[in-house]
């Protein structure tokens, strides 16, 4: 109870100072010269960006901010959310399994997967693996798969939450945190999140979650 009191007056600041999405395009619009609009860009893609968003309002910028080096590192990002669209060859995953062995995504091509970005750390992934549980349980002899790709920085606090959380599909990471190989090569700035491929190892779709995950997973491996 103490710590729930502590988050939510942790949260009282954000909570008061929070920006409508509107708000952040026109403050975007009106200060295309600076550098840190960059940045609110950035909140305004929110937990799923969409590229084709971003992109016009990096566009909008001034030539020597989108020249700038965060503006060149933002242009990655960018690039990164359109390799990993809807549609597109999911990018290349190589990390070290529990074993300290490597492990791809490509080792699963021929199933349906779903890529699950998560971190022992984070309250919302952990509030999650129930439901990823139940889903792996209905669709595991399928033909799907799951792969799990932690942003954890220690091995110890990883393995432990796999074991508690009783999630007994593949896992893998390179243990580096926001710095994460996989996180960034497919845009990811916040967690959970995912994106489910096909045998043919295209997305097919991204951020789906408990129902709706179940629902496109019936309609798929019928």
């Amino acid at each position: 109870m103490i710590r729930l009191l502590l988050s939510l007056l942790l949260m009282i600041p954000v909570l008061l100072f929070a920006q409508s999405k509107e708000e952040l395009v026109a403050q975007i619009k009106d200060k295309p010269t600076e550098i840190a609009t960059i940045r609110l860009i950035q909140r305004a893609g929110g937990y799923d960006p969409d590229y084709k968003e971003l992109k016009a309002l990096f566009k909008g910028l001034d030539k020597k901010v989108r020249k700038s080096t965060e503006g060149k590192i933002f242009e990655r990002y960018l690039d990164a959310l359109k390799k990993s669209s809807v549609g597109k060859k999911a990018p290349g995953i190589t990390q070290l399994d529990l074993r300290g062995e490597p492990y791809s995504l490509q080792d699963l091509k021929g199933k349906y997967v779903l890529v699950d970005f998560w971190a022992s750390w984070c309250p919302p992934c952990r509030a999650e693996n129930p439901n990823l549980v139940a889903t792996y349980a209905e669709f595991k002899d399928k033909n799907f798969e799951i792969l799990g790709v932690s942003l954890d920085r220690e091995f110890g606090p990883w393995k432990k939450a796999i074991e508690d959380d009783k999630l007994t599909w593949k896992h893998i990471s390179d243990l580096q945190y926001w710095n994460s190989g996989a996180a960034q090569t497919y845009g990811i700035k916040a967690i959970p999140q995912n994106v489910l491929v096909n045998p043919e190892g295209i997305i097919i779709a991204k951020n789906i979650h408990g129902e709706a995950l179940k629902n496109k997973l019936r309609e798929v491996l019928k």
